[in-house]
């Protein structure tokens, strides 16, 4: 199964395609979609759908994998990243790709083995578990990284299969 895994954002959408193959993974590409700052959401978002088909295009995924917006204390910011992760949403539906959400507790879970992990221990076991010489830049390309990895530790589970029919 090829994954491709999304960390949404507006200023960055982190992007990781891997190859899982009975729990074997092979990194495939890695990166970001970036949009300028001070040019309207609108111009983001669709720089972030034309970019993102480029990726499906290129890299075929079977599936993609996403994950669920958590709000902090910014609102503002929330809702523009919930434009973008809905632009994300829709472009993967309209290329076929089957979708699986996830929570930030459960990517930290399946990549670190601890829920409350912090960025730099998600960061050192995505590095680690694909055997990478450096880790992946930016953090949100590694955040996508480690979405992708809980993909293809939690798709075929009971547990995958629940949080993802809701």
């Amino acid at each position: 199964m090829r994954i491709l895994g999304i960390d949404p954002g507006l200023a960055i959408v982190g992007w990781a395609v891997l190859d899982s193959n009975r729990g074997q993974l092979q990194p495939v590409a890695f990166g970001a979609i970036t949009t300028p700052a001070h040019t309207s959401v609108e111009s983001r978002l669709l720089t972030i759908k034309t970019d993102l088909e480029s990726v499906i295009n290129k890299y075929h995924p079977d599936e993609m994998a996403i994950e669920e917006l958590f709000f902090n204390t910014n609102i503002t910011t929330g809702i523009t990243v919930a434009e973008a992760r809905g632009v994300i949403l829709c472009t993967a539906h309209a290329k076929g790709l089957k979708i699986s959400e996830y929570t930030p507790l459960q990517v930290k879970q399946a990549v670190v083995g601890y829920g409350k992990a912090e960025k730099h221990q998600v960061i050192a076991m995505v590095t680690s578990i694909l055997k990478l010489k450096k880790p992946p830049k930016p953090d949100d390309t590694a955040d996508a990284v480690a979405i992708a990895i809980c993909h293809s530790q939690c798709a075929g589970s009971a547990i995958g299969k629940y949080f993802n029919q809701r």
